[in-house]
């Protein structure tokens, strides 16, 4: 019921498929019932856990395709409470795995990676062999459900795969905080007037992928053979400072004002990450795809979802 499970179910809905959504609605990841909007009769929609046993030896059965998408996704909440990171992003796909080895075998299963689990980039680009060191208690436990899903092609031959996500926005994504998926939340602050700090110079570079990219890599790698029992990353194909990322959300959103401070020193480290930028050369040698939507493109579909449905977020 999140940002990328939402919009994944609402094109394979259109696409044809009979799609089933598990989620927990747990605060503050993002889970919003208005996300199914316009599927809802089209979609089953169960409110549970990926950690409940039960649930997830019901739930497998009879799928052909298994996203893994659920996670806890605060780098902060998992320094400070890390035994929930635990139970949620380790206990919880395992516990989905063993689900599929024993009820449905037959299943492809993708897990939603995270491009935290690389860590501060040594080179540029950073490609699928770049050396992983996690950054905090979160990127290692996404790192270890990652490593659980290939061991389990390895050892059982599951046909499971990964996908490293990074810096995504589009429609459905939550507004309410800045502590995941930053630019939508500048977005809201724009549309609102209200200001939008960056830290220093503001010329640390990321890449941002469009949800509607992201989606088709899923489909992609659904459909490839090639994909299982391996990790790829992905990205939007442009390295794009900090300080443009923001100066396209006022322009594109017609307000708003940027202000420049100096880093908190508890931050500076965590936050001053001065460039990322990934290849996808091993994605699309496996299946083709390729990054379509340029930011300003993106942005402007982003924004106007938002125009639209702004209350349904905030």
């Amino acid at each position: 019921m999140g940002f990328v499970g939402s919009n994944l179910a609402h094109r394979m809905i259109r696409m044809g498929a009979k799609v089933t959504i598990v989620d927990a609605m747990l605060e503050p990841y993002g889970g919003n019932l208005y996300n199914l909007k316009g599927i809802e009769k089209q979609t089953t929609f169960i409110r549970g856990d990926a950690r409940d046993d039960d649930l997830m030896k019901q739930t497998v059965k009879d799928k052909n395709f298994i996203f893994t998408l659920f996670a806890q996704v605060s780098h902060l909440l998992s320094m400070t409470d890390p035994m929930l990171d635990i139970d949620i992003n380790c206990k919880g796909n395992m516990t989905v795995l063993e689900a599929v080895r024993k009820y449905n075998d037959s299943a492809k299963v993708l897990y939603g990676g995270t491009r935290g689990s690389t860590g501060d980039a040594k080179y540029l680009p950073v490609d699928e062999n770049h050396p992983d060191e996690p950054p905090d208690i979160n990127g290692i436990n996404k790192w270890a459900a990652e490593k659980y899903h290939l061991i389990y092609n390895k050892v059982y031959g599951l046909k499971t795969t990964s996908l490293r996500i990074g810096n995504t926005y589009g429609e459905r994504h939550q507004m309410k905080h800045g502590h995941y998926g930053v630019l939508n939340y500048f977005i809201r602050r724009a549309m609102m007037g209200e200001p939008i700090q960056i830290y220093g110079d503001g010329e640390q570079t990321r890449d941002y992928t469009y949800v509607d990219d992201l989606v088709d890599a899923f489909l992609l790698m659904m459909g490839s053979k090639e994909v299982l029992g391996k990790m790829y990353l992905i990205g939007g194909g442009q390295m794009i400072s900090f300080k443009t990322m923001v100066d396209t959300v006022v322009e594109t959103v017609g307000k708003g004002k940027v202000e420049h401070v100096p880093f908190p020193d508890s931050q500076r480290k965590a936050i001053d990450v001065r460039k990322f930028f990934v290849t996808t050369e091993r994605l699309r040698s496996a299946t083709g795809w390729t990054p379509k939507t340029p930011l300003s493109e993106g942005m402007k579909k982003t924004v106007a979802f938002y125009r639209d449905h702004l209350k349904e977020y905030i």
